[in-house]
């Protein structure tokens, strides 16, 4: 098997071909030519025509064709001799040794969140491989490989495409170079290590993974979760009250009014986890009375497969948004540095959920104004008031010159060949604020201030048209820029003004716009909030698991008071 392996490769080389790396960033990979060595024997003749026929027959696009076709580039580079199939001392045929180990880890897959029924398919009947029959041994053959890279795929990238379920989840699978990864598996004693090293390392996934390997000891602690409902303000009544009443370890009442005692203990609570202190029990603070031991298996298993669609590496020094958190981290070595709170998109204008790098700081920014807000709102304005854009410090532009808006036919705003943009001017009442922080990305969102801070005070922050606004701009510059020697919060106010400035660090600086619901903390202790755009019982519907709980989706928050903000 080795000298196949090395011939293969001495041929490639020779091609001026280069070799793949197990896991590199997407962008480095480069289009190689395809090697499709002849088949030698008479298996490997027999495993070619198998997966010739599952290639060709499959509909394309498909998931047996994309499996397939991998397979068949596979087997073609090794001339299609067997990986997991070994000949005994007195020539019978088994399955080898490492395909062996590799069954034990599918059996055990649940411990990783995943299903071994997946990987355990009726086609990896290992009774097969003694029967010696070339058919049955090239199927056998083909099935467990398919399966091995199946289990490394969503040990890496999850079971479920992020796309499937929204498409705000702008998110791409990470490459695993499976050629070189099934032959150090088809060669190691110890197949574990070598799969594990597709697993995230992210501290809070292997916090959540410990999590699910004690669920069911921990039974007898978990309170049943508290049902989503309307919102619940003092002097109400709601038949949740006495599992409120419960949770908060308050004395028992068959009563189900809110009464001051339990608003106390409500504010209290908030009070301890962040959250806003006002007494009313909406679905953010039912979610936090979900968390700890009340967390639901299928939520676990739901942020795990969140924290696998990850970047492998965050970077050393990066910018993490939890949307459903409605919060900002600034992590250096993965301890939190600087955190301040968010305002995240709206139901009907979701932030979405991806990856990028901050390249540039913008000072006294201009706001481009998108044309799905100039078509929806301020033609609608300008068309009640011609005054409008004047008295929001607007230019209407025409081939970057600014036109009088009162020339205009706003009317054909809907239109395709409506040939103007709306451009706010930087100044008090701009809707970005005095600074944001760009990631060019084709979602056109970025983070920003804004001149509307009473938001911040809210518990339910999803009130932007997709951009999210940050509480505290300048005290998140200033941390954000601490690696940069020429660039500080004060150089920055030092270019408050009426002029535009762009500002480029020397180093870009990693942002990720996540979504989980779960989050744990240093202490191990795990935190819920709630399911703002739906994505997690989305999920959960999609990776087949029961749910227990209604889901407790934020509705729409309500209108912003600056409605016309990013």
């Amino acid at each position: 098997m080795k000298k196949v392996a090395v011939s293969l490769v001495t041929l490639i080389l020779a091609a001026g071909l280069a070799s793949p790396t197990l896991a590199q960033d997407v962008a480095s990979i480069e289009p190689t030519a395809i090697v499709i060595a002849p088949a030698r024997t008479p298996l490997a003749r027999t495993i070619k025509d198998g997966l010739s026929q599952a290639y060709y027959s499959a509909a394309r696009d498909s998931q047996a064709y994309a499996e397939a076709q991998k397979l068949y580039f596979l087997y073609g580079e090794r001339y299609f001799e067997p990986i997991w199939i070994a000949s005994g001392a007195n020539g019978s045929i088994a399955f080898s040794p490492a395909a062996q180990k590799i069954v034990d880890l599918f059996e055990r897959a649940g411990e990783e969140g995943l299903r071994p029924s997946d990987y355990l398919t009726p086609a990896i009947d290992l009774s097969r491989a003694g029967t010696g029959a070339p058919a049955d041994l090239a199927a056998l053959e083909t099935a467990f490989s398919g399966a091995v890279m199946r289990y490394a795929n969503h040990l890496h990238n999850g079971r479920i495409k992020p796309q499937s379920v929204s498409d705000m989840l702008d998110i791409k699978a990470k490459p695993i170079d499976e050629a070189a990864l099934l032959e150090r598996l088809a060669n190691s004693d110890d197949p574990a290590p070598i799969l594990a090293e597709l697993e995230p390392r992210h501290p809070e996934f292997l916090a959540l993974k410990a999590a699910l390997a004690n669920f069911d000891a921990s039974a007898s602690q978990r309170p049943t979760p508290i049902q989503a409902g309307p919102v619940l303000r003092p002097g109400g009544d709601d038949p949740r009250v006495p599992a409120i009443r419960a949770r908060l370890e308050l004395p028992a009442t068959a009563s189900n009014f809110y009464d001051d005692t339990l608003v106390t203990a409500v504010e209290g609570f908030q009070a301890n986890l962040g959250l806003e202190v006002d007494g009313i029990i909406g679905p953010a603070t039912i979610a936090a009375f979900n968390g700890g031991h009340a967390t639901r298996r299928e939520d676990i298993l739901a942020n795990m497969e969140r924290w696998r669609w990850m970047p492998s590496d965050l970077g050393a020094f990066n910018v993490f948004v939890n949307i459903p958190e409605f919060s900002l981290s600034i992590l250096r070595n993965g301890a939190e540095e600087y955190s301040t709170r968010v305002v995240v998109g709206t139901t009907k204008n979701q932030t979405p959920v991806f990856s990028d790098m901050i390249r540039h700081l913008v000072v006294n920014p201009y706001w481009n104004v998108p044309t799905s807000i100039v078509r929806g709102e301020i033609a609608p304005a300008v068309l009640r008031n011609p005054g409008y854009t004047d008295s929001h410090n607007m230019d209407l532009l025409y081939n970057g010159s600014p036109v009088s808006p009162w020339q205009v036919n706003w009317s054909q705003v809907s239109t395709s060949n409506f040939p103007f943009r709306v451009r706010q001017r930087p100044g008090a009442g701009n809707a970005l604020g005095q600074i944001k922080f760009l990631f060019p990305n084709k979602h056109d969102v970025y983070l920003h201030d804004t001149p509307s801070k009473s938001l911040f005070s809210r518990s339910l922050r999803a009130f932007s048209h997709g951009c999210v606004r940050v509480e505290n701009p300048m005290e998140f510059a200033g941390a954000l820029m601490a690696n940069e020697p020429n660039i500080s919060r004060a150089s920055l106010e030092s270019m408050f003004g009426p002029s535009e400035r762009w500002i480029n660090p020397q180093t870009q600086i990693p942002v990720h716009l996540a979504y989980f619901t779960l989050r744990v903390d240093d202490a191990g202790n795990i935190r819920s909030f709630g399911d703002v755009y739906g994505h997690n019982e989305k999920l959960i519907a999609a990776m087949g698991l029961s749910s227990s709980l209604p889901p407790a989706i934020v509705a729409e928050a309500g209108p912003a008071v600056d409605e016309l903000s990013p």
